[in-house]
């Protein structure tokens, strides 16, 4: 069994997989790791939610692509909650922001009471595995660990981030090419408060939707 020591995101996928996907931050590569079987150590396993940062030591073969990694060790450094809604209409600013052709994220500042709190994205669906926005997420597919260290206009960490596809995550055609991300800093208040409202997205609930995103 060999072993891999670094700082990882957590991507849990969903309920109905049993594995979570941790994204080397620094070797750019997504391993998958057991949910389960941890002893005493499972409780603390259980609390690992998408968007925390962690400092791990895995141990796995990897010559063996079949076989998922353990969490050794590991200590849970900082987390941006991440929240999610499908099918649903996206923001007005999002829709503004999406040009016909764009084939690499655009970005614009969302600002309260004056002051540059969040960023918000809009994602091409033409590089993601079968144009799926939310599924590329939740699996760790979307290379954004600079966003999710430092928003790159505000020069600030987000604090919270709002995934909102405007498809279902098993559909067979898309209403839009682009799936959206809202990052928001410490300083959105009212703005986050306002977002989780018109999304319905309770702070204390976990908003992943229920799917297989290995079976679509």
């Amino acid at each position: 069994m060999d072993e891999r020591t670094g700082v990882f995101r957590v991507y849990r996928v969903v309920e109905a997989v049993p594995h979570i996907n941790l994204f080397d931050a620094d070797a750019t590569r997504l391993y998958t790791v057991y949910q389960s079987g941890y002893g005493e150590r499972q409780p603390a396993v259980d609390d690992l939610r998408t968007g925390d940062l962690v400092a791990a030591t895995l141990g796995g073969d990897p010559d063996d692509s079949e076989e998922a990694w353990s969490l050794l060790s590991f200590e849970r450094r900082d987390r941006v909650r991440m929240d999610f809604a499908v099918d649903t209409e996206v923001p007005e600013v999002a829709a503004t922001l999406w040009e016909p052709g764009l084939e690499r994220p655009a970005s614009t500042v969302l600002e309260e009471d004056g002051k540059a709190v969040a960023e918000c994205f809009v994602q091409p669906r033409a590089p993601l595995p079968g144009g799926a926005f939310v599924p590329s997420v939740l699996t760790g597919l979307v290379p954004m660990e600079s966003l999710l260290t430092e928003l790159p206009t505000i020069g600030e960490p987000p604090t919270d981030a709002l995934f909102l596809d405007p498809d279902a995550p098993d559909t067979g055609s898309y209403s839009r090419p682009y799936g959206v991300a809202v990052l928001f800093t410490a300083g959105a208040d009212e703005l986050l408060a306002e977002f989780r409202e018109r999304y319905s997205l309770p702070a204390d609930a976990d908003t992943r939707p229920e799917y297989d995103p290995y079976g679509l």
